[in-house]
């Protein structure tokens, strides 16, 4: 499965406005959730309640808030942008401006760890990270993500 089988054109947004988490969360629910069929509400709290066993900011500017869902049928991601970055809790307690959003069925730890592990991995390419830093349009971040993204 590709990255972008999952991350529909709809939930990337490259202009977040949000400066704080549970904004953030809550900006970001609000396409996925139309998308995938579920309440903003419902969707937010499945989000919170995995950043209360630790947070998902995981340093270096970045953020993969993710969850799982048991009405769900197969992964859905949404992507967002910070200009101004997000107080989210990092590791390094710097702020996050690159987000990734995954939400998998809640039968599919093989599949939500996979998609964890190659975001992370592809975050890690700096020139990659540069460049979804400077996008300006959900068809720049498609462009981007579509150059580096494999099978996982």
């Amino acid at each position: 499965m590709k990255i972008l089988e999952a991350l529909h054109r709809d939930a990337i947004l490259t202009d977040l406005s949000s400066r704080d988490k549970k904004g953030l969360i809550e900006e970001m629910a609000a396409p996925v959730a139309r998308i995938i069929g579920v309440s903003c509400p419902e969707l937010v709290h499945v989000l919170m309640e995995r950043e209360r066993l630790g947070s998902t900011g995981i340093g270096m500017g970045i953020g993969i808030p993710h969850g799982k869902l048991k009405s769900l049928d197969s992964l859905a991601m949404g992507f967002g942008l910070s200009r101004k970055g997000v107080d989210y809790d990092t590791l390094d307690g710097r702020p996050a401006h690159l987000f990734f959003m995954l939400i998998t069925p809640e039968n599919s730890t093989g599949l939500h760890l996979k998609a964890l592990a190659r975001i992370a991995r592809m975050l890690k390419n700096e020139p990659f990270k540069e460049k979804l830093l400077r996008a300006q349009t959900p068809d720049d971040i498609i462009s981007i993500i579509q150059a580096e993204d494999e099978d996982f």
